[in-house]
């Protein structure tokens, strides 16, 4: 489990295909305070460490995690954010979130507006029920309020200190996102659709 709150950003130094998986080495500031068979969350995928060295780790992702995110479209020099897992206890400071990509988002628009940004999304007409006004969304890994939902776009504003130390920077109209929404509206909505 997740938060959304993004601890810093890893930058891929290789990138190696191993049967159907694909293994990434990411470099970070984290990688040596992790452990092999720990979670941690690329680019709001949850992918478990599996290889450690001083400075890198290795993941590998399955053909389900690859067809559902934009992992594999990461070349070795681009950068993902990271977040090691939620400690009970601790304050949850961005909102539940669970490391499972439901599907991926089109970047359609970045406004700049005096040191803030406005990034406007496309996604699949299908989840409409899941994005709401002033709800929370995970993005990348980044946890984000939407607002300005209508039909199968919405936007998300972004704060000086995300777009420096997320790869929100990063992202132009045409890039691919991850997208996971709501957990507590995906059960939601999953329980309405239901007839009583």
């Amino acid at each position: 489990m997740f938060t959304g709150i993004i601890e810093t950003i890893g930058k891929v130094v290789a990138i190696e295909t191993n049967g159907v998986c694909v293994d990434f080495v990411i470099q970070s500031a984290i990688s040596s305070q992790l452990k092999i068979d720990q979670s941690v969350s690329h680019n709001g995928a949850c992918l478990t460490v599996v290889e450690l060295s001083e400075d890198s780790h290795r993941v590998t992702a399955v053909p389900e995690t690859l067809a559902k995110t934009n992992l594999g479209q990461l070349k070795a020099g681009d950068v993902v954010n990271l977040e090691r897992c939620t400690i009970v206890g601790g304050r949850l400071d961005g909102h539940i979130v669970s490391g499972h990509v439901d599907a991926t988002g089109t970047c359609v628009h970045v406004l700049e507006n005096q040191n803030s940004w406005v990034f406007t999304f496309r996604y699949l007409p299908s989840a409409n029920a899941l994005v709401v006004e002033k709800g929370s969304i995970c993005i990348n890994g980044i946890s984000l309020t939407v607002f300005d939902v209508h039909d199968d776009v919405f936007s998300v504003a972004i704060i000086p200190y995300t777009y420096e130390h997320t790869n929100i920077h990063a992202v132009k109209a045409g890039s691919t996102v991850n997208l996971e929404f709501d957990v507590i509206g995906k059960y939601v909505a999953r329980i309405t659709s239901f007839k009583q």
